[in-house]
């Protein structure tokens, strides 16, 4: 998920389907027995806010009678994660299935122990090779445990509204703005060019800039040996410059993402430009509102070539009474056809290679945009060589300490100060 603003909102749905079906990926009929007093297997399952399970949870149980499901969703990734991790120190009150974003990933895998190796209690013929390499790879332990099937990842696309872009003399369709949108300095380039003519902000926040272009770099906040690189980084010293420098020049509208004047910006014009996940274009939808189909648009450029932002994995805690049932839900759930029916209700994109040249999801169209969602998400996915590596604490330091201080910049903090609070910040989570 990358970040934990994804998937922050029920989404509508994304997509219009169309072709066929993909052929099963792991049988979902062979989850044998029953409980322990004869009736069905109870088994539980933990997501936060939106990953389209709900119609598939009932096809699952549909097609396993002795298998009843109860789901337990949060609204937010930040709680969720936060009671995850108490129950795991307490032993107790864990889901059968639980779902855990990549921001916070890393710390899992310092807690590995208490997760089964999937390679050992799921079905064997789901094997870490269905997935993209660098998806698998994030959930391996050093010594070979795969923690977590994953479910989506987040390629990123440039969403903007075309009617701003026209008003303020800029191109407006899909290919004339590619340009604008090639670099990271042709990008605040052409911010400066819009605020000069437009009431409208260029962006949303400082955070969702900053957090984009930080996903893009080969080192984050961590590098491979868990040391905190925030300092010795000049990568992620740049990105904050630039993003800071332009919201002083009035880039900025200076929102909380998903905050209410954040989702009224989207139907207000209160920006023209957003970073794009293939997730967000569900957000846009949802809270631009019908009134506004046709000026939102979404193009297959990005400033750098492209990147990823978002993603989670399901894992089954070592607390589960009915590891391999569960493995095999969690199977289930993150197969091809599964991962192309949560795209079409919320946009996460799959995952697992087989889904992502499929038929199926390449002929997915989203109406409300006007493209082929699913070929242009995968066309963006395909730039994403290797993902960053995330250290134990970066989801932290992320939510806790750069967005809230690149948003004390937007109110009036000057940005080195706010810079000496992310230093420290960083540092005391990562002790």
């Amino acid at each position: 998920m990358r970040q934990l603003f994804r998937r922050a909102l029920a989404l509508s749905a994304a997509v219009t389907l169309s072709g066929g079906v993909l052929a099963a990926c792991g049988s979902s009929d062979d989850t044998g027995g029953n409980g322990s007093d004869g009736g069905p297997i109870e088994l539980t399952i933990g997501t936060f806010t939106e990953f389209g399970y709900e119609d598939l949870l009932e096809e699952y149980q549909r097609l396993n009678p002795n298998i009843k499901i109860k789901h337990n969703k949060t609204g937010q990734g930040g709680p969720y994660h936060q009671q995850l991790f108490t129950k795991l120190g307490a032993g107790s009150g864990l889901e059968d299935v639980v779902a855990i974003e990549e921001g916070h990933l890393s710390d899992v895998m310092a807690k590995a122990s208490l997760f089964n190796n999937l390679l050992e209690i799921g079905p064997k013929d789901v094997t870490a090779d269905r997935w993209l390499d660098w998806k698998s790879q994030q959930a391996t332990t050093k010594d070979g445990k795969l923690i977590g099937y994953g479910t989506d990842i987040g390629p990123l696309a440039m969403c903007y509204r075309k009617d701003l872009f026209e008003a303020a003399g800029l191109p407006s369709d899909p290919e004339g703005v590619k340009p604008l949108f090639e670099t990271w300095d042709s990008y605040f380039a052409a911010g400066d060019q819009f605020i000069a003519k437009s009431d409208a902000a260029w962006y949303d926040a400082n955070a969702q800039i900053f957090n984009a272009m930080h996903n893009q770099l080969p080192v984050g906040f961590f590098d491979t040996s868990d040391q905190l690189v925030i300092e010795t980084n000049a990568d992620i010293k740049a990105n904050w410059d630039k993003v800071t420098a332009a919201s002083g020049r009035g880039q900025s509208a200076g929102l909380v993402a998903f905050s209410n004047e954040w989702n009224s910006g989207f139907k207000s014009g209160a920006f023209a430009t957003k970073t794009c996940p293939s997730w967000m274009l569900g957000v846009i939808k949802n809270q631009a509102g019908p009134e506004n189909k046709g000026k939102w648009a979404v193009t297959d450029a990005f400033p750098g070539g492209g990147g990823n932002w978002g993603g989670s994995f399901l894992a089954v805690p070592t607390q589960s009474k009915h590891p391999q049932e569960a493995a095999k839900l969690a199977a289930w759930l993150t197969a091809p056809e599964q991962q192309i029916k949560a795209f079409g209700k919320t946009g996460n994109f799959p995952s697992q290679k087989a889904a992502q040249t499929a038929p199926e999801l390449l002929e997915k169209t989203d109406d409300y945009f006007g493209v082929k969602a699913g070929e242009l998400f995968a066309k963006q996915a395909a730039k994403v060589g290797q993902a960053q590596y995330k250290g134990p604490g970066d989801g932290r330091i992320q939510e806790n300490v750069t967005s809230p201080a690149l948003q004390s910049v937007e109110q009036g903090t000057s940005p080195a100060d706010a810079w000496a609070q992310v230093v420290d910040g960083a540092t005391k989570i990562a002790k």
